[in-house]
């Protein structure tokens, strides 16, 4: 059972989603038993969380996700015949236009946020060219991802992730830090922890010029409620970073507070499809191209453990609060929730 902080000294944050670009996804490919010919345009989503407390005493604005680059020339090479594959694209409004104009823009003059200053941070569930955008639109933001990113965009994570579909400089090295290293607890995916595959972490260098909350001294992959592993990044109980590993190396969820019983999970990629978190649906499987068979995940069993490990901590933490649960893609959810989207709040 998870255990609340004291109501008065509790700290909440605040949720505001975000559109960050459109991509049109075969169905087929990320969930069993879906028509081959069908493909759904579905969105990319961002989330702008506000924290309260700062040093300046402003609010902290943290932004997970920053969904497709506007201009998709921007990718690799090599990453250009798979992004063909996902046309209709839609690239705007992108992450940075939704944060300056918000969903409905009332004042043409005036920014809502300024993304050249007023980012503090840019938490990244995974690399991949959908959730990465335009890194540089943030020049004053702290970059945090997880561990082994930096080496998957330098050297990629076996065959179906070579280095070359990926730009090695697309973080800024001198602002962007990686979480510490997961273990393999239960030493069950070696394949998928282990070298060659796996990435190493890289530590964050002396002269950095990240700036991060004072809790990262203490940062380290503790339980809470039903989750095995997480992080609370400010200190305070209010976002909790979730190990989620499985769909590629680094892959992170959040955890947010968001008042005294009620938080807001956000799942990044951990499935494509509410049914398969659910259970109704599983993980789609398809030819690999080299006589195997893969699915959208780097390593599909622990995709599915990871997705069990979701279910439980949303459950444990089901009896004492209310929790809702977004995935990047989910275009239903986009659709009946356009009435939280900034500057509106969830």
């Amino acid at each position: 059972m998870a255990v609340f902080p004291d109501p008065e000294s509790a700290v909440y944050v605040t949720v505001s989603a975000l559109d960050a670009g459109h991509i049109t996804l075969p169905d087929y490919l990320f969930v069993t038993g879906a028509d081959p010919t069908v493909r759904t345009t579905v969105p990319s989503l961002s989330f702008l969380i506000q924290h309260p407390e700062s040093s300046s005493g402003n609010a902290t604005n943290l932004v997970f996700d920053l969904g497709v680059k506007r201009n998709l020339s921007g990718y690799a090479v090599a990453q250009q015949p798979h992004i063909t594959q996902r046309q209709p694209i839609i690239t705007s409004p992108d992450c940075a236009e939704s944060l300056r104009k918000g969903a409905i823009n009332g004042d043409e003059g005036r920014d809502l946020l300024n993304t050249d200053k007023d980012v503090d941070f840019v938490i990244l569930s995974h690399v991949h060219w959908d959730h990465i955008g335009t890194p540089s639109d943030f020049p004053g933001a702290t970059f945090v991802v997880g561990s082994g990113t930096l080496d998957l965009l330098k050297h990629g994570a076996g065959p179906n992730y070579p280095a070359e579909l990926f730009n090695d400089d697309e973080l800024p090295a001198s602002r962007t830090v990686e979480l510490p290293p997961t273990p393999n607890q239960n030493g069950q995916f070696e394949d998928y922890y282990a070298r060659p595959i796996a990435p190493v972490h890289t530590p964050t260098p002396p002269d950095t010029q990240a700036r991060l909350p004072s809790s990262a001294d203490t940062w380290s992959w503790q339980p809470f409620s039903g989750f095995p592993r997480t992080i609370d990044f400010f200190g305070d109980q209010s976002v909790y970073v979730i190990d989620s590993p499985g769909h590629i190396h680094g892959h992170v969820n959040l955890l947010v507070r968001i008042s005294e019983k009620k938080y807001v999970y956000l799942g990044g990629d951990c499935c494509h499809d509410t049914r398969i978190l659910s259970g109704e649906k599983e993980i789609a499987e398809y030819d690999d191209g080299r006589g195997g068979v893969r699915s959208v995940h780097v390593h599909t069993p622990l995709a599915k453990e990871t997705l069990a490990a979701i279910n439980g901590g949303v459950n444990q933490l089901r009896e004492t609060a209310d929790v809702e649960v977004v995935l990047a893609h989910d275009k239903g959810w986009r659709e009946h929730n356009r009435h939280r989207f900034w500057p509106d709040k969830l």
